[in-house]
């Protein structure tokens, strides 16, 4: 572990580009599939979204799954889903689609497991979402998502050259997409906190762009003779340390969240950890190489002559 991080703190000197066609067939190819698995499967709506009902339960003793759904499984209801929690298993998430019904009616399914049951657990957590309550969460969540990334692609036209923004507009919309794709393909709780995960992926996502699209204009003012397919190598590899740490630090995070931050957070730590990695693939092979098909310097001369272009 130690010789791989003072390897990353060296200077490097990887031709990216050399292999741009691959990444463009393989980023492609993911996006297409990912847009394919969306369609045909859909999303994994939780109870956010789709109404329902959501406890969690906690005893002193190790609770016995198989006991706990036989023994709800008497009741009437629909889609009932148990989880262990914690790794004692003294924790439980009991799940219930109950998507058709009202509030009340949801409230009287939740009174039934509770006299089912008995006194012998501690009912941490009682959550209850009507079907047209969540209609408007899952409205105002595709709302928010639009809106920010809508911002996130004015500030980058705005700060960049429209070569640079053009760029970094699709790698956002094939990091979003892929991991969407993802979400589909493993059947993850689509949530607000999935809604909440994705704009953070977003906002990570630019930001690993905008740091490499600074390198690229300092060294295109730097070195002014050195050929445009070695010049993005050689940005690349400036801060390729920068990169890779930045995103081995954040998917550590995420994979402790993962593992140890229970069923609330499992979607978002999945999200997060699966982000960063395609957000970093593609800040390379996206954002980057996609700038081999402009003529960057012509650009950097143009904008200079009109004082109203890009700064």
């Amino acid at each position: 572990m130690m010789k791989m991080f003072r390897w990353v703190t060296l200077d490097t000197d990887f031709d990216f580009m050399k292999s741009k066609k691959w990444t463009y067939a393989i980023s492609s190819t993911l996006v297409i599939l990912s847009l394919i698995c969306i369609a045909v499967k859909g999303f994994n709506f939780g109870i956010d979204f789709s109404g329902g009902i959501l406890m969690e339960i906690k005893s002193e003793k190790p609770i016995d799954v198989d006991a706990m759904r036989s023994t709800l499984s008497k009741l009437d209801i629909d889609d009932l889903n148990l989880q262990s929690m914690g790794e004692d298993g003294t924790e439980m998430v009991i799940r219930a689609q109950a998507k058709t019904l009202d509030e009340k009616a949801q409230m009287a399914i939740v009174n039934e497991i509770k006299a089912t049951l008995g006194n012998d657990y501690e009912y941490r957590r009682v959550d209850l979402v009507g079907p047209q309550v969540g209609g408007e969460l899952k409205k105002d969540g595709l709302i928010a998502s639009v809106i920010a990334v809508l911002a996130i692609t004015a500030y980058v036209w705005f700060r960049f050259e429209w070569q640079f923004a053009l760029g970094a507009i699709i790698g956002l919309m094939h990091d979003l997409i892929v991991t969407a794709g993802l979400l589909s393909l493993f059947g993850i709780d689509f949530s607000l906190t999935t809604v909440a995960a994705i704009l953070t992926l977003a906002g990570y996502s630019v930001n690993d762009t905008v740091v490499t699209y600074d390198r690229i204009r300092e060294n295109l003012r730097k070195y002014k003779k050195m050929k445009q397919t070695d010049l993005l190598n050689k940005s690349i590899n400036d801060i390729l340390s920068r990169t890779f740490l930045t995103g081995l630090t954040t998917m550590f995070a995420a994979l402790a969240l993962l593992i140890w931050g229970g069923d609330t957070l499992r979607s978002f730590a999945f999200t997060i950890f699966f982000g960063v990695v395609i957000g970093t693939y593609s800040s390379i092979y996206v954002c980057t190489t996609l700038l081999e098909l402009f003529d960057l310097r012509a650009s950097q001369e143009e904008t200079a002559v009109n004082p109203f272009g890009n700064a």
